[in-house]
């Protein structure tokens, strides 16, 4: 008897008598897997056959049906050879077919393009570049040994492929608005002052973005604080700051609504201290924040996508998976962006400074309606 039980009356066909989606009642007969593989690798003139190791059994069968063959002269030589290689686990993703499928049926995902699915269609649009797939691929290697890889290993090769392409752009997220109580009297009523940044810090030669500062900007929310913790160098009560490539400005106060919500923070400019400008460091100040012009600024729609489940490796517990499912996976919020995103083009990525990497939704963008996902943070902090 065969010590490989896969040897011993191998299945090779399977009949079912029912309607196919393709080739209707015509067929009622089957090839198993195990049978067609290795002549549609040999067929297709596959030289390495590339299997996970729940394959390495079969293998002696793989290589005997293909002996038979070649001594028939059914299939040219040399033939295919199959290799075994463990697959690839990455923490916080499932790849099962069929409980993606179920993720979709059900809703639990808006579809196989959803950004949070692990399928090409969903990674090109959660903005992840080919490159940094293949710079992922390389970092990790190939092995026999199981295991898994952490996400976040992913994200640093995203991370290290997007920095060097990606145009900069500053945007306020959870905006708050700051207005500059001496600005008519220190720049002249209704005035905005024209401000340049580079696209890219590193590439002179991409250009300028240009946007307007004025007695009102928007600031994000979390760059003010009523009673500033310590060490807390951002805007508060009587700190100084820098609004990155404007000008310093003092906090002077803020108002809140009745449920005691800052909706306004109060400041006062120094004039003289506009950035790259004689005198610009005449004011010091600790903290530098980022901003938009209330002028200028562009509405847009931001998704904060996140990681789909909440645990490092799903469905492998007793749980039904989802229940593992994330429940923060995404966040929706109303933010504001500098105005040349406007003429952003689906599938282009930026970095919006301080936020991290964010591409313009190939499916939902367009004009007068500016959508981006959040591809990946500066850094990882999931978890922490």
């Amino acid at each position: 008897m065969r010590p490989n039980i896969n040897l011993r009356d191998p299945a090779l066909y399977r009949i079912k008598r029912a309607e196919h989606h393709n080739t209707g009642t015509k067929w009622c007969i089957y090839p198993m897997y195990t049978f067609a593989h290795p002549i549609e690798d040999a067929l297709e003139n596959i030289t390495h056959s590339i299997c996970t190791l729940e394959f390495e059994d079969q293998r002696p069968f793989y290589d005997w049906l293909l002996d038979r063959l070649r001594e028939g002269g059914l299939i040219n030589a040399p033939q295919p050879r199959q290799y075994e290689f463990a697959r690839l686990n990455l923490t916080y993703v499932l790849t099962s077919k069929r409980k993606l499928k179920q993720l979709v049926d059900e809703g639990h995902v808006t579809g196989w393009d959803d950004p949070r699915m692990p399928t090409i269609v969903g990674l090109r649009r959660r903005g992840y570049t080919p490159e940094s797939l293949q710079l992922f691929a390389e970092r990790i290697g190939v092995t026999k040994a199981s295991g898994w890889i952490d996400f976040s290993t992913l994200e640093i090769a995203l991370r290290d492929d997007l920095d060097p392409k990606a145009a900069r752009a500053m945007a306020v997220l959870d905006p708050v608005k700051l207005v500059i109580e001496n600005w008519d009297e220190a720049m002249g009523a209704g005035h905005l002052e024209p401000c340049a940044a580079p696209v890219h810090p590193h590439h002179p030669e991409r250009g300028q973005r240009r946007f307007m500062f004025g007695r009102e900007l928007w600031i994000e929310r979390g760059d003010f604080e009523l009673v500033p913790p310590k060490g807390y160098n951002r805007l508060y009560p009587g700190n100084k700051v820098r609004l990155k490539y404007g000008y310093v400005v003092e906090c002077v106060g803020a108002d809140q609504d009745a449920d005691g919500r800052v909706h306004t923070v109060r400041a006062r400019v120094f004039p003289d201290t506009k950035s790259g400008t004689p005198g610009s460091d005449s004011v010091k100040a600790k903290g530098v924040i980022s901003w938009v012009g209330a002028a200028d600024a562009v509405a847009a729609e931001v998704r904060l996508y996140a990681r789909l489940f909440a645990v490092p490796q799903p469905d492998t517990s007793e749980r039904d998976f989802l229940e593992e499912l994330n429940p923060e996976s995404l966040k929706v919020v109303r933010a504001y962006v500098e105005p040349g995103l406007a003429q952003a083009h689906g599938d282009e990525r930026f970095q919006f400074e301080r936020h991290g990497y964010f591409v313009a939704d190939r499916k939902d963008h367009g004009p007068g309606r500016p959508v981006f996902n959040r591809i990946t943070g500066m850094k990882d902090t999931y978890g922490k």
